[in-house]
């Protein structure tokens, strides 16, 4: 049943997206901002931790994760170390990530031609 909900959610995030785009007529790039911001404001009220608990993957998959991951990483070190700890935890939680993405998306631009 697990594998059920994490396909809801994660359906249902990416529902909200195309509904973004088509009826909106909004740019990819505003909706994945949107997700971000979407993902960090529901961090903050503690809403993001209970929809991963419920979905799984269905909820740490998709690009509002990232906002999750952001503030929940800046808000646990801003405990700790003050404002400074807030510009530790972003960089903290999400490096993995944010590597991984430049790094392969540097050995897909020698392997393939990018359109500029």
């Amino acid at each position: 049943m697990d594998f059920v909900w994490a396909f809801i959610v994660g359906g249902a995030i990416c529902v909200i997206g195309q509904l973004l785009l088509d009826l909106f007529k909004l740019t990819p790039a505003h909706v994945l901002s949107s997700f971000v911001v979407a993902g960090a404001v529901l961090d903050g009220f503690n809403l993001y931790d209970r929809l991963i608990e419920f979905a799984g993957a269905g909820a740490t998959v998709p690009i509002s994760s990232f906002g999750h991951t952001l503030l929940h990483g800046a808000m646990a070190q801003a405990e700790d170390h003050g404002f400074v700890g807030i510009a530790i935890g972003i960089f903290q939680l999400s490096s993995a990530g944010i590597a991984s993405a430049i790094l392969f998306g540097f050995i897909v631009a020698l392997i393939f031609k990018p359109k500029g």
